[in-house]
């Protein structure tokens, strides 16, 4: 084998490639003409290596995640092309099967040689990426390898860098984000980042509808100067202006500007153009009814084309599929986690709370309604439960900010309070049996506070000790255990 026509091939058409693209391609094209070796150059696009170049293999990964730097939040798999591009040395490896870090492309591999490819001031480029099903000396090869490779990146460096991340890759990116957003306020500012990055626009605004009307989402870091001021002049309009502003885009679908001065905007969208907002994309997000708009302006007076519209759509579809998933599974935690009838969280949660609970400071209510059975006795189970959902609300409202109401069984609830010192514990206590007589009902309560070393299951214990002291001596009352 002849290296160095190996490296003059590659070398006299390097000049003529006029984007990094195609110097990868030719590289590949000419150093194919001397090897059977599968051939791959990877360059860095945004936090992957995306091969831009090889040569035909059964399958060619399209892009492989750095071994650093990556912005997925978990640690990606290790391969041979990222250890290279992440140390900045070559890997020979002549056993494939030892390394496990090689990514098999065919069955037959027997040996890799993967280099570098870097500027003229040392600055990662890439990786260029050779395996062999047979023989081969690669010690002439690894060096023939990065001598192009060299040549490779100094070229591609001339050419202004690896070829930009194109808006559909930027989407795929931000769609991944999006999906594994673990909460609404993450989700939406994983939407409106997405919305900025790929429309090319400076602003975005994500508008939501919901129980208590239309609200802005979450802001992304810091907003910029129009993105700031966009924000305000919406707050500042109200929810009737931001409802009307959903109800136009899902009553006539997605619309833009087309940047052409002299034209002024309808009454809706005046609190845009007072923020500055020249440019204007504005895309409906989820069905009519509890759906939202997500809106994407500029300061400059641009034409956004009709393909970053679609591209806007599509983010704005996936983000609602993402942001309806999270309400879901929220919905199905909270069912999970609530008695059905009373809405108060019940005996799973309040086993986590009491494990946590804090010797002399933490007190268990144990609370048990007086005459139940005999409600429901004599008035049907309907009326035990609308007395249950009334005494409910009744001792939530005389708990203070912060206290916890769980109810553990029929007619038994557990109030857990941070307190000072025992006679707070027993105030409160107090307050609950006389919001009870207020709803018509009386209640037992038994109080107790952990003590040092005890299971919270014995503190329990003895607050339903406590209870049942209250119930021996005509019940509508309130009991401490002992210290």
């Amino acid at each position: 084998m002849d290296h160095e026509r190996v490296v003059r091939d590659v070398t006299v058409r390097l000049p003529m490639a006029s984007t990094a693209l195609e110097a990868c391609q030719w590289t590949v094209a000419a150093l194919a003409r001397h090897t059977p070796a599968t051939i791959s150059i990877l360059l860095q696009v945004h936090d992957r290596l995306r091969c831009v170049a090889a040569t035909g293999a059964w399958q060619v990964f399209s892009t492989v995640p750095l071994k650093t730097g990556s912005d997925t939040g978990h640690d990606p798999e290790p391969s041979i092309v990222a250890r290279v591009y992440d140390s900045g040395e070559p890997a020979t490896v002549p056993d494939v099967t030892a390394d496990p870090d090689y990514l098999p492309v065919r069955p037959d591999v027997t040996a890799e040689i993967c280099v570098p490819v870097r500027d003229r001031s040392g600055r990662p480029l890439g990786v260029l990426d050779l395996q062999w099903t047979g023989p081969v000396e690669t010690d002439r090869w690894r060096a023939t390898a990065q001598r192009l490779a060299d040549r490779l990146g100094a070229r591609i460096g001339a050419l202004g860098g690896p070829p930009a991340e194109s808006r559909s890759e930027k989407l795929l990116r931000h769609a991944t984000a999006m999906t594994t957003a673990p909460t609404d306020w993450d989700l939406m500012t994983a939407a409106i980042a997405a919305a900025r990055d790929v429309s090319a626009l400076s602003a975005a605004v994500l508008v939501l509808d919901g129980r208590r009307g239309p609200r802005l989402g979450a802001p992304t870091g810091t907003p910029g100067p129009l993105e700031a001021r966009v924000r305000a002049e919406l707050a500042e309009a109200g929810p009737a202006a931001l409802g009307r502003m959903i109800s136009r885009a899902h009553r006539h679908g997605s619309a833009y500007t087309l940047g052409e001065a002299g034209h002024p905007p309808t009454e809706d969208y005046l609190p845009l153009t007072r923020a500055g907002a020249r440019t204007l994309v504005a895309v409906p997000v989820g069905p009519p009814d509890g759906g939202g708009v997500l809106l994407v302006a500029d300061e400059r007076l641009l034409r956004p084309d009709p393909t970053t519209v679609n591209l806007i759509e599509l983010l704005a579809g996936q983000a609602w599929t993402c942001l309806d998933r999270l309400r879901t599974l929220a919905r199905l935690r909270e069912q999970a986690s609530s008695d059905p009838l009373t809405g108060l969280r019940h005996t799973g949660p309040f086993g986590q709370r009491i494990a946590r609970a804090t010797p002399g400071r933490t007190a268990l209510l144990a609370i048990d309604v007086d005459g139940f059975k005999d409600v429901n006795d004599t008035y049907g189970h309907q009326a035990g439960d609308r007395l249950l959902v009334g005494l409910a609300r009744a001792l939530e409202g005389a708990l203070r900010q912060g206290d916890e109401l769980y109810r553990t069984g029929g007619d038994e609830f557990v109030a857990v309070i941070e307190v000072s010192r025992p006679e707070e514990a027993v105030r409160i206590a107090e307050r609950l049996t006389e919001a009870a007589r207020r709803a018509g009902r009386t209640i037992s309560v038994g109080v107790a506070l952990p003590r040092p070393g005890e299971a919270p299951e014995r503190t329990l214990s003895r607050a339903d000790q406590a209870l049942y002291a209250v119930k021996k001596h005509g019940r509508d009352g309130v009991h401490l255990s002992a210290a």
